[in-house]
Formats: C-alpha cells, structure tokens, sequence
C-alpha cells in the first residue's frame, strides 16, 4: 500500500480540501482484481477530525437548505450520507444492492469496471420534487451513479446534487453523468 501522491492535487472545493483528502487515500494495487489499484478512503473515515472537515465541506459547497433528502449509495456512501443528514437535519435514504431492500422497489442494472451490478431504491423513498443530494466515495466509471440519479427520479425525487470523495477522472465518469453536475473533492 501506499498513500495517493499528493503535490499537485485537485478538486472541486479547491486544492485544500484535495490535499486533505489526498492525505487520507492509500493505493491498494491488484483489488479487487489483478491490475486494479484500489482508493481505499478508510483512513480518511477513521481520522475524526478530517472526516469532520470534509463533511462540513460538502455542506457547505450545496448549502445546508438545498436539499432534503441525501442518498448514499451501498456501501461507503452510507457512512457519508448519514454523516450529511444528522450534520444538516434532513433524512437519509440508501441506495442498495438488488434484494436488500424489503419492500417495493425502483431497479437499475448497470456494468462496472470489472462486472456487473443493479441497484434498489424503495418506490417510496421520496415524495415528488423532494430534493436529493446523492453522495458516493468514488467516482469512476460513471455506471453507479448513473443508476443511482436514474432510480431517484424514478422514485420521484429530484437531483439536488452529486458529490464524491474521488474521482479517478480518466475513467471519465464525469462526462458520462453530463449535462449532471459533479462536485468532487479530489481528482486524480
């Protein structure tokens, strides 16, 4: 393992935030599978006082009035969406894999970089025009997300915004969500 190169850093909210996400992101080479090299963002969770920053950061780069509801998408999304809602007030909602969920639901099927997966949401999750702030660890490909922005408003709700941790930007994901926004703290 080693820790994701640091000088020269970017993101959305500017080099700072980068930097210190950077800080917190070791390279895992070969996971999931040989050739992959894996952003484990753990460090970045468990250090207390960064989590903080970051979270206070992505509320205030949407504003903690412009959404309603924050989606996090299975499985580290959820650490940072209940951390968005308790900090703002608002509800959280998962974004799960195919039969997680008990009752009815809103399914996409979507490819990944290295398979296949489909996401649940409850039909019920959002009443109309409820607005949404969907967040995700890593943004790469763009497939998860995708799916994830599709079933929302499939289920009534509206984008308020989509953030992610990291975006592994020559995987273009952000060109796929296109004309979506995509506010990232880090791109490499």
């Amino acid at each position: 393992m080693t820790e994701t190169h640091t000088t020269g850093v970017r993101g959305d909210s500017g080099p700072e935030v980068a930097q210190l996400v950077a800080s917190r992101v070791l390279d895992v080479p070969d996971f999931p599978q040989p050739g992959v090299m894996f952003k484990d963002l753990m460090p970045l969770f468990a250090d207390g006082a960064v989590f903080r920053e970051v979270i206070d950061g992505i509320i205030a780069y949407h504003g903690r009035d412009s959404f309603d509801t924050v989606a996090g998408i299975e499985a580290r999304g959820f650490v940072l969406a209940a951390a968005i809602a308790y900090a703002s007030g608002v509800g959280v909602v998962p974004v799960r894999k195919a039969g997680k969920l008990p009752r009815a639901t809103h399914a996409a099927s979507y490819a990944l970089e290295y398979g296949e997966a489909t996401l649940e949401v409850h039909q019920d999750a959002f009443t109309a025009g409820h607005r949404v702030l969907v967040v995700d660890d890593v943004l790469a490909t763009g497939g998860t997300a995708e799916a994830t922005l599709d079933l929302v408003e499939r289920a009534g709700g509206t984008i308020a915004g989509f953030t992610v941790l990291l975006e592994l930007g020559f995987l273009k994901g952000r060109e796929r969500l296109a004309p979506r926004p995509v506010h990232a703290l880090l791109t490499v």
